[in-house]
């Protein structure tokens, strides 16, 4: 199945971006580094993918992340945090980065609900004010006002101290990364410029010295230096970003969940470009320069990178698993049988079928997507006892 062509509005968008992005590296001397274009493309206001009105996800969308799917992933991240939040008390507040399109919240809040761990407040850190729009008019629809009045937006990080959860659900992938290169043995960084023709074009400049080092401690824990030509990604800014969102959190967990590897196996031999890939209507596009501001742009996660930031902020490590192991030790059977339960005939059984297998197949997002959890001053070892994967970290 071919994709259709953009429409007219939509084209026009993409050379408005275009014309912001030539500007930037106009005014740098001729080239910006790619996690500056990467940065422009998905956030730039009104213009960059995620800040502009197309929708994001779900069969209108260009992918699909697991809560659009249905409630059974955000009953089951609740039940894993539930017993965090009823830990610290009536004061603990839940914060989820990037709200998505608000469904995540909803059956989040609704399942902390019934397991009697609703937070006092619930915030969504979203930087694009397109999708914040639209998480508010979802969640007003599908919560009742004395719960919608719980839910609130932040432009910042709390900077005040507060104790809770913390949720990121494929946050890290999208974050503008730095792209490296290896030439004679020396460490060059990725930028953007424009070809002849006025596209854009690949161009490697030395790196600065925060990448260069960050590349040199990835190099030491492999098998052996990158060889000559070696191209991927890697975010020494990670740590951080990491402490920034976390703001003047005291106790509670940390979660993420998103794609990608650890270490040893994010840097293989054979991933000699890196991990770097565009999505646009639900179909992998190999230039990541089409397509402007129409597309997402994506990379994936180094999970030794996070747990390295997580520990570095002051947090122990909790546990890493596979988002199967995670689902299915926190209660996705239990969840499952409640809705098979109450579902009105065979269909909607099939439905709930088919979303657990999509949540928890190795082919699907199963193996593909994992678990990372930390803790300060609380338990959260119990979300991690099914499927360990720290030894590979």
């Amino acid at each position: 199945m071919s994709i259709s062509p953009a429409d007219a509005d939509a084209l026009a968008h993409s050379r408005r971006l275009q014309a912001l992005i030539r500007e930037q590296i106009a005014q740098a001397g001729g080239a910006i580094p790619f996690s500056r274009f990467m940065e422009l493309a998905l956030y730039a206001p009104g213009l960059g993918y995620y800040s502009a009105g197309a929708a994001k996800f779900g069969a209108a969308g260009d992918f699909v992340t697991a809560p659009e799917l249905g409630s059974l992933f955000a009953e089951c991240i609740a039940e894993a945090l539930a017993p965090v939040l009823r830990a610290i008390g009536e004061d603990a507040r839940f914060v989820e980065i990037g709200g998505g399109s608000g469904r995540f919240a909803e059956y989040a809040i609704k399942q902390l609900m019934l397991l009697d761990a609703m937070p006092a407040s619930y915030a969504i850190l979203e930087p694009s004010a397109d999708l914040r729009q639209r998480q508010r008019e979802h969640l007003q629809r599908r919560l009742t006002p004395p719960v919608f009045d719980r839910v609130r937006w932040l432009d910042r990080p709390i900077e005040e101290r507060w104790s809770g959860v913390l949720f990121a659900n494929e946050v890290i992938d999208a974050l503008p990364t730095p792209r490296f290169v290896l030439r004679d043995g020396e460490v060059f960084e990725e930028h953007v410029g424009i070809d002849a023709g006025g596209g854009f074009a690949r161009v490697d400049w030395p790196a600065d010295a925060l990448l260069a080092a960050a590349v040199r401690h990835v190099e030491r824990q492999l098998d052996a230096p990158f060889a000559d030509g070696y191209r991927s990604e890697l975010l020494p800014q990670l740590p951080y970003w990491l402490q920034a969102v976390i703001g003047g959190m005291d106790a509670g967990a940390l979660l993420f969940v998103d794609y990608g590897h650890p270490r040893c196996e994010y840097y293989q031999p054979q991933r000699g470009d890196g991990t770097l890939r565009a999505f646009h209507r639900h179909r992998l596009v190999d230039d990541v320069y089409a397509n402007l501001g129409l597309q997402d742009l994506t990379a994936s996660v180094d999970f030794t990178a996070l747990a390295e930031a997580g520990t570095g902020a002051g947090f122990e490590f909790s546990g890493y698993c596979s988002q199967a192991s995670f689902l299915l030790g926190n209660g996705l059977d239990r969840v499952l049988a409640a809705h098979e339960a109450r579902a009105v005939d065979e269909a909607a059984r099939y439905a709930l079928r088919q979303q657990v297998k999509t949540l928890t197949l190795p082919g699907a997002m199963g193996e593909r997507f994992q678990a990372m959890g930390f803790a300060r001053d609380v338990g959260f070892g119990h979300a991690f006892l099914a499927g360990d994967l720290s030894y590979r970290l």
